[in-house]
């Protein structure tokens, strides 16, 4: 899969280009039927799709107090695109320079760039240019003046109710992990990179890898079975979400960390992937180390006959 950062790259390209353009956020059904539409497209015309998105939520530019957490990293929605076999994504970096750019400006350096832009295709409730100011409206009316045309895929449902970010991000905050892989036609996984901890997991017998998961769509707090995978390495383990009360409660910050059963290396700076299996047990604070280190093993021996 080719990867563009900038929109000049679409010059580079065999046209016609179809695009498929979107923040996102999950990749969930929703989002996959817009991208094989434009995938079905290109192989139509003998053109290129191209999946155009972000490096962050827009939001956390242009109203950062009321941004979404994130149900995907970068590097698990490109994997995730590769999977599909999408065959060039155009990823952005979305800052103040590309936020104050009018829809319809953005739109004709898109047609200025592709050699020559045939389908733009975008959630029908889709906004974009400086302010929101962009829909599918504005597309179909630069389309018939500039010569591409546009499809609006309208939501996906299950259940009789239609898939979102949004309604996922629910899900997941209130530990309704089966809505979340019914909309998202996977299980939810949880991304992070491991950071350098206090080590005292690794005091009481139990080392854990501490996750960077700032930005992310949490799980309720408590203790969980886990899945884990890095790269191409599969295991299993425990995971804590919380603010780890036995040790660290003054910090009121809430943390992931990761056990992972019968595994050594050294993860500093390696990226992991949670999927939850179980709930175990809410988190709570213990009298002395001694009987966190006795409970936590009881947790592994509860997820080893689970994952």
């Amino acid at each position: 899969m080719k990867i563009l950062r900038s929109i000049h790259e679409l010059s580079t390209l065999k046209g016609p280009i179809v695009l498929a353009v979107g923040t996102f956020d999950g990749l969930h059904l929703g989002h996959q039927a817009l991208i094989r539409r434009a995938m079905d497209e290109a192989v139509r015309v003998d053109g290129t799709a191209v999946v155009m998105t972000f490096d962050r939520h827009p939001a956390s530019i242009v109203r950062p107090e009321t941004a979404p957490k994130l149900l995907t990293s970068n590097t698990s929605k490109l994997a995730i695109l590769e999977q599909m076999g999408v065959p060039v994504v155009l990823l952005l970096e979305f800052n103040e320079s590309l936020s104050s750019i009018p829809a319809e400006d953005f739109i004709r350096s898109l047609a200025a760039a592709s050699g020559p832009l045939h389908m733009i295709c975008v959630g029908s409730q889709w906004s974009f240019g400086k302010g929101g100011g962009g829909n599918i409206s504005l597309l179909k009316i630069l389309g018939k003046e500039i010569g591409f045309s546009v499809i609006g895929i309208e939501p996906v449902a299950t259940a009789g109710t239609p898939i979102s970010s949004t309604r996922i991000r629910k899900a997941i905050a209130i530990g309704n992990f089966q809505e979340a892989k019914e909309c998202l036609g996977r299980a939810f996984i949880l991304t992070g990179t491991v950071v350098t901890g206090e080590g005292l997991g690794a005091k009481i017998g139990f080392p854990t890898a501490n996750l960077d998961v700032a930005g992310m769509q949490l799980p309720p707090d408590g203790v969980y079975a886990v899945r884990i995978q890095e790269g191409d390495k599969r295991n299993a383990g425990v995971a804590n979400i919380g603010i780890r009360p036995t040790v660290d409660a003054s910090a009121g910050r809430r943390t992931v960390e990761a056990h992972l059963f019968d595994f050594s290396e050294n993860l500093l700076g390696k990226e992991l992937a949670l999927e939850f299996i179980e709930y175990l047990r809410s988190e709570r604070k213990f009298p002395d180390l001694g009987a966190l280190a006795a409970q936590i093993a009881r947790d592994c021996g509860t997820a080893r006959s689970l994952v």
